[in-house]
């Protein structure tokens, strides 16, 4: 699902605070830079609200955010709908056990890493990230929960990028995203 298509003015409020750099961080790659959106106060309240207002009831308890940008919306969100934050890194960022999931981007390969012990067994988990583009970085997000036990309910992403068709490789869970790039 996507909210890009409705008729909420915050929508194109949003958008239009989104930089896109061209060739970052390599040639051919269009950047979607959400550090205009983070200056811009109004905007980036709208944004936190859409998530909250959108998962606000649905008994999530866990909400899982992709480092880096992930932990820029995810907190906000697990606060306001009264759910704890699960920060999943970078490899060798988290001090004691944890379970890793290697994936593939689309200019490289990477891990995520969780600690062990974050969630438990039946939580029902929400995925926070800013961006989908091939949906590898989701994916690896979705198999840590799983591995854990946890329920992913869905996944939310400020921004797709349609064309790369990251959705596709969700394994049919529900995708929310605020804005679509071309």
């Amino acid at each position: 699902m996507s909210a890009c298509c409705n008729d909420d003015p915050r929508i194109l409020h949003i958008k239009s605070t989104i930089r896109v750099v061209p060739n970052f961080p390599k040639p051919g790659i269009m950047f979607q830079d959400i550090t205009t959106l983070l200056l811009a106060p109004k905007a980036f309240k709208n944004t936190v609200d859409m998530f909250v207002e959108r998962y606000k009831d649905k008994n999530i308890s866990v909400v899982a955010g992709i480092e880096a940008r992930g932990f820029i919306f995810g907190p906000p969100i697990a606060l306001a709908i009264g759910a704890k934050f699960v920060p999943l890194r970078k490899p060798r960022k988290l001090p004691g056990k944890v379970m890793s999931e290697e994936y593939t981007l689309e200019y490289g390969r990477d891990c995520l890493e969780m600690h062990i012990g974050a969630v438990e067994p039946y939580e029902r988990a929400l995925v926070v990230d800013d961006l989908i583009a091939t949906g590898g970085t989701l994916c690896a997000a979705m198999n840590l929960l799983e591995r854990a036990g946890a329920e992913v309910v869905e996944c939310a992403c400020l921004i797709e990028l349609p064309d790369l068709k990251g959705r596709d490789r969700l394994k049919g869970k529900p995708l929310y995203v605020l804005v679509e790039s071309h």
